[in-house]
């Protein structure tokens, strides 16, 4: 905890410390009203938070920061802190009580993860159904809803095969393509398991494998993958396939049709998202410009592929992993409205009590970098 002692001096140093630091397990308590990024408390929060985060994630046991509200709902930065390591309780009772006179609130979690899916090969069908009245794990009747089981046709290896949530339409040049996650249509690029990789073109299926007994056959081909390799190199987990004619629809499962529009994130926003395991499920953004580390494995239940930090993220509170779980990465979250929402995040990780979204309009501009246009949501 040498980090964070150091830390602490400088701050005793330059500011004045704030009350005490807040330690909360996993989640706490929706306040009212809500704050984005305009917001003069918010700005500042970031600031604080932007300058000391870099010190922060130095000290072994801390997973990331953000930006979200105290007990009096005031602006605070928010440093997650895995709840395994053994010096939890010491890191987070460590913290300055406040980074440049904005207060600091611990919170202890599990490590964060990429929330594919995976079962054995051969006899794992259907795993944890949704909650939902609406199948989001069964073959569906062409043109397909999203919000449903998907993923790459070959994304079996280690004796398991995957699966993921096919989440929106995006179109770029008038082109449509199903959004989803770099690890759920793409993320086979170290040597091992099934021994091939991801290629443009390969089918990407409905439902999964996961909930096929692993078997393509049982599947429907729905679109076909076009590489635009987000990982590990670039701040979005984020991946895409061109739809074949006849077989999607714009609408998601539960929520129908989408705003064409983008809306950004705000603190205390309600939001909601349709996706594999889950269904239909909501919650509320608990913390803004998330510095966050995310795990990933290779090939289909393997090892650790490499470990990825992303900066500027959205934190949803996902209590006991009732808003996002496994095999829920890919999911489009939107603003929690009963007509047309409009698209908030791409829904790719988190914990038990947290999930984490890459902000819509990051995931557009680098697809639209990709695939030479204006990429937008397929929506009214």
């Amino acid at each position: 905890m040498k980090v964070i002692e150091n830390l602490y001096k400088s701050v005793l140093r330059t500011a004045a410390c704030l009350s005490t630091v807040t330690l909360a397990i996993g989640v706490f308590a929706q306040p009212a009203g809500l704050l984005d990024r305009n917001n003069h408390g918010i700005q500042t929060a970031i600031a604080a938070q932007e300058k000391h985060t870099p010190m922060l994630m130095q000290e072994p046991g801390v997973l990331g920061t953000a930006v979200s509200l105290d007990d009096n709902g005031n602006p605070a930065v928010v440093v997650y802190i895995d709840r395994a390591d053994p010096n939890a309780q010491a890191l987070a009772h460590s913290l300055p009580p406040g980074l440049d006179n904005v207060p600091t609130r611990a919170i202890l979690t599990d490590k964060f993860i990429a929330f594919r899916k995976p079962t054995r090969g051969g006899g794992g069908g259907t795993t944890n159904p949704p909650p939902s009245t609406v199948s989001h794990t069964a073959i569906q009747a062409a043109p397909i809803q999203l919000g449903t089981s998907g993923g790459w046709s070959k994304d079996l290896a280690n004796g398991y095969c995957c699966g993921g949530t096919l989440g929106s339409l995006v179109q770029v040049n008038g082109v449509q393509y199903i959004l989803s996650n770099y690890h759920v249509f793409e993320s086979d690029i170290v040597a091992g398991g099934n021994g091939v990789t991801a290629q443009t073109g390969d089918n990407i299926v409905q439902p999964g494998l996961i909930d096929v007994n692993c078997n393509a056959s049982s599947s429907q081909t729905v679109a076909s993958l076009v590489r635009v390799g987000s990982l590990p190199n670039n701040n979005v987990d984020c991946s895409v396939a061109q739809v074949a004619p006849g077989m999607v629809s714009s609408s998601i499962l539960e929520v129908g049709p989408i705003s064409s529009s983008t809306v950004g994130a705000s603190l205390n926003q309600n939001v909601k998202k349709s996706g594999r395991t889950t269904g239909l499920t909501a919650s509320y953004v608990s913390g803004l410009n998330a510095t966050i580390q995310v795990s990933y494995q290779n090939e289909c239940a393997g090892g650790t592929a490499f470990t990825k930090t992303f900066s500027g993220q959205i934190v949803v509170a996902n209590s006991n992993s009732t808003f996002l779980n496994s095999g829920d990465s890919g999911s489009l979250m939107v603003e929690n409205t009963s007509t047309n929402p409009r698209a908030v995040g791409l829904l790719f990780a988190g914990s038990s009590t947290q999930a984490i979204a890459n902000p819509i309009n990051d995931v557009l501009s680098f697809l639209g970098s990709k695939l030479g246009g204006s990429a937008s949501m397929v929506g009214n």
